[in-house]
Parts: C-alpha cells; sequence; structure tokens
C-alpha cells in the first residue's frame, strides 16, 4: 500500500550548540578527506522548477570515493582520530601515520551495518594497514557484503541477529578482544566515535554549500537509520544559518521508523521503531536513533515522514531520467519530495511553494545491483 505518513516534531528541546560542525571548526576534517588520492567533491545536480518548486538540488554520493556511498568520509575521520590518539600524534599527515606501518598493522577495527557504513570501515582499515571486521544483520543480502569485502580489508560475516542486536554483539567482542569499535550510533559511555564520524560527514554539507553558492536552502529533506547524517547535516545547515535555519524532515521506512516514533510519543525521549523491519531500504533499517544525533533533530527537525517501499521505487525510477543512479536508501529524501509535490495535502504540510528551494542527499548508488535493475526496468 503506498503511503505517506507524516507526523510534527512537537518535542522540542532546549537550543543545541552546534559550533563543532561550523566551517573553521571542521577544517581539519576536510583536511584529512582532501588529502586523499581518492578524493573529489561529488556533483551538485539541480532540478529546476520540478514539480511546481523553484528547485530540487541532489547532492549525489554515489561518486564517493569509489565506495558508492557517503559513508566513508565518517568511517575514515573516526579512524584516523583513533590512530591519531593511539600514535600520540596531534592533527598528522598521511605521511606522518604511515611512518608507524608496524603499529598500524597491529590494530583492528570492527562494526556493525546493513552495508555502506561497513563499507566505509573497511576500506579505511585497509587504506591505513590495519585489520577489521564487519558483521552485518538477519536479511543481508550477500552482494552487500561482498562489496565490504571488495572495499579494503574487512572479514564480513552476516549474522542471524536483529541489527541492534547485531550492534550489542559487536560491542563486546570489542570490549573482549581490545577492538576499537567504530559505530556509527551512541549510546551512554559511547560517544565519542559517533561524534568524529558525524564530523566527517561535514565534508559533504560543506562541498554543497559552496556549489549552492552558499545559497540557503528552504527545505532540506534527509533520510534517517540511526540519524547520525541527517543530525550532522543539520548542524551544519543550523550552524551555518543561525538566524534563519532551513526547515528540515527526516524520512524513513514505514517499518522501520524510529525518528517518527519518537516524535509520535513525544515526551522528548528515544524510542525505538514498532514496524516489521521488513523494507528494501536496507541502509536505513536501524530500530533505534542515535543519541548524539536526537539531540540535533530534536530542535532543529520540524517533522518526520515515514515511506513506504514504492515511493522509494518510484523516486529511483524518476533520478534514473535525469541520469542519477540511486540505490533504495539513497533516495529517500527525493522520494519524499518527488510524492509529497503531486499531493496539495503534503505540500501544504511541508509549506512547499513555487519559491521554494530543496536540498535532498542522495546517500547511495546501486548498492545492490540486480534490485535496481529491476526497479529501473519496471
Amino acid at each position: 500500500m503506498t503511503m505517506i505518513e507524516l507526523i510534527p516534531n512537537t518535542n522540542r528541546g532546549a537550543a543545541v550548540d552546534t559550533s563543532a560542525y561550523g566551517f573553521d571548526a571542521t577544517a581539519n576534517v576536510r583536511r584529512l578527506h582532501e588529502s586523499l588520492d581518492a578524493y573529489n567533491v561529488t556533483p551538485l545536480i539541480e532540478l529546476k522548477n520540478f514539480k511546481g518548486v523553484r528547485s530540487i538540488f541532489v547532492k549525489d554520493e554515489s561518486h564517493r570515493f569509489g565506495l558508492k556511498a557517503f559513508k566513508g568520509l565518517g568511517g575514515i575521520w573516526a579512524i584516523y582520530c583513533v590512530i591519531s590518539r593511539e600514535l600520540g600524534l596531534t592533527n598528522p599527515t598521511l605521511e606522518e601515520i604511515f611512518q608507524h606501518r608496524d603499529r598500524l598493522a597491529d590494530m583492528t577495527f570492527v562494526t556493525t551495518t546493513d552495508g555502506n557504513h561497513g563499507k566505509g570501515v573497511s576500506w579505511a582499515a585497509g587504506l591505513f594497514g590495519c585489520k577489521s571486521f564487519v558483521f552485518m544483520p538477519r536479511g543481508t543480502v550477500e552482494v552487500r557484503a561482498q562489496a565490504i569485502r571488495d572495499a579494503g580489508s574487512a572479514m564480513v560475516e552476516i549474522t542471524d541477529l536483529s541489527y541492534d542486536d547485531c550492534v550489542k554483539y559487536t560491542a563486546r567482542l570489542a570490549a573482549e578482544n581490545h577492538w576499537h569499535l567504530i559505530q556509527d550510533t551512541s549510546w551512554a559511555g559511547y560517544e565519542d566515535i559517533p561524534a568524529q564520524i558525524m564530523l566527517g560527514y561535514t565534508t559533504l554539507a560543506y562541498e554543497a554549500l559552496a556549489q549552492m553558492n552558499w545559497r540557503r536552502p528552504t527545505h532540506i529533506f534527509l533520510q534517517a537509520g540511526v540519524g547520525s547524517m541527517a543530525g550532522a547535516i543539520a548542524a551544519v545547515f543550523a550552524e551555518t544559518f543561525k538566524n534563519n535555519p532551513p526547515r528540515i524532515t527526516i524520512i524513513e521506512p514505514t517499518e522501520v521508523a524510529c525518528f517518527y516514533e519518537t516524535m509520535r510519543v513525544g515526551d522528548g525521549l528515544i524510542h525505538s521503531a514498532t514496524g516489521n523491519g521488513l523494507t528494501m531500504m536496507a541502509g536505513l533499517n536501524c530500530a533505534t536513533p542515535c543519541e548524539i544525533a536526537w539531540k540535533i533533530l530534536r530542535y532543529y527537525a520540524a517533522d518526520t515522514a515515514a515511506i513506504t517501499d514504492d515511493i522509494a521505487a518510484d523516486a529511483i525510477q524518476q533520478l534514473a531520467k535525469y541520469g542519477i543512479v540511486s540505490g533504495e536508501s539513497g533516495c529517500a529524501g527525493f522520494a519524499l519530495a518527488n510524492a509529497a509535490l503531486d499531493s496539495p495535502e503534503l505540500r501544504r504540510a511541508l509549506e512547499l511553494d513555487e519559491d521554494s528551494i530543496v536540498f535532498v542527499i542522495n546517500t547511495e548508488g546501486a548498492t545492490d545491483p540486480d534490485n535496481y535493475q529491476c526497479i529501473v526496468r519496471r
């Protein structure tokens, strides 16, 4: 059944300090990314006069680092920070780090992923000459696991656990084996690494702002799994446009919509998704929000939308017409715009009109090529 469920954020808390996400504060993040041989600024495609709005800007992360996804930005910054700390170095260059190859070879990184984050960790660990282990939740297709192996150094295992249980399992393994846990969600006592991962994503946002000539979008539609990317992007735009931040909407799959459930309950606390967890949007199949991300989004998100898989499929087909290859999770922000602009009721609810400038992120390319072909040929 085709459906978009939109719910307002009525449980806003106190204003959040976003200064850590400012342009000057994140200069070292960009310095690291720009020093990588694989670095290029990813495209920003403007769809002018799309269904009656002035513009939709699509930041296309399917070109990032050859990984077909944005996640490597956060993974490599977090691993760089761990390595720098372990080596006792402050803001080292890559050349300075590579002078310690023996110690790098003894470091092991581990994570849980539903796809793209694990690919980023595998790639980053391999780049530094470190070992890595990646564990994936049940229902993961083998092609996603193989992509992680191909990206870098990781040993990969698809478990029979849910995403949240897999995270707990991975955290336990890290503690028992003295490995470095690189997880993109936070909980009490585990906040530093997720915070660094989120800072890694700021490069994406500042690239987009420069490509838009620092023009303020009126709306930003951000997909969320645990919400780390959404929180980071929201923080950058809130810090950049302090007096008038863009209107932000969070998008999730209907059957695993933890921010939707959190806003629906409305008590300001985090609540896990209540759906059955079945969605083709595998990168968004996360049942509990990241606490750090929620602190930001609680204040800056106007609302959240839960969308069914066929809404995403329509968006994949639409983006393909513009030459944009988008995976099932990558299209979610655009999917809301594409569907909502056909609905007078949703246009009003989202405050979209002919002057609206919408910013969305295509967070991944065709990470499941067979399913992508089935969708675009349908």
